[in-house]
């Protein structure tokens, strides 16, 4: 079995697209959206559609959020998404799950190209901050997510490595995201920005 874990907080306006292309893939059994106490319609907008909601009474961050999914999570392998893609297709997430259900990796991790230079840019100087995964349930490590809040991908990427995990990485075609500047102003998103370089510094320091 196969789940998918989207964490999202106030992403009303763009997770409905993330789901219908996860949808379309035909590829999860289970789809989990996390809403992480938003304010938004995040979980309405998600609630109409084929998944599995679950609502934080308060926003915790991604690591937690992540944790909750995992909580209700069934299939041996899991996936994760971010809530604000921007051209994700099915057949970014097809190719996404392959390697894993053909065998062929322990983990996969994708990468934006072609979407807009600031985002290709980012990934190809530090692709272990994807957001986009795939990975077989066994290669989780045994700790609380919810410590890591957003150095989660860091977390999941060095335990992968340093095991021996084979990882390997898929290319998202024109694919890209919303920056935290475009969704809360350029003084809150820097703000936010810099919290969350605090929390993948943390994790890369253990």
């Amino acid at each position: 079995m196969l789940s998918l874990i989207i964490p999202a907080y106030n992403e009303e306006g763009r997770i409905g697209r993330v789901l219908d292309a996860a949808l379309a893939a035909d590829v999860f059994d289970q789809i989990i959206v996390v809403d992480d106490g938003s304010t938004d319609r995040t979980a309405d907008v998600a609630g109409v559609r084929r998944v599995q909601v679950l609502c934080l009474p308060a926003n915790r961050g991604k690591g937690a959020a992540i944790a909750a999914g995992l909580a209700a999570a069934q299939g041996d392998i899991v996936g994760f998404l971010d809530a604000d893609l921007v051209g994700l297709r099915p057949e970014h997430v097809r190719a996404l799950a392959g390697p894993v259900l053909r065998g062929q990796a322990d983990m996969t991790i994708g990468l934006f190209g072609g979407g807009r230079l600031s985002t290709d840019l980012a990934q190809k100087l530090a692709p272990i901050l994807t957001g986009q995964r795939v990975v077989r349930r066994e290669w989780l490590p045994p700790v609380d997510f919810s410590e890591a809040r957003y150095g989660i991908e860091v977390m999941l990427h060095k335990y992968v490595k340093e095991l021996g995990g084979r990882i390997v990485e898929v290319p998202l075609d024109e694919v890209t995201h919303h920056m935290k500047e475009e969704k809360l102003g350029w003084r809150k998103g820097v703000a936010a920005r810099l919290r969350m370089y605090w929390d993948i510094l943390k994790v890369m320091a253990k």
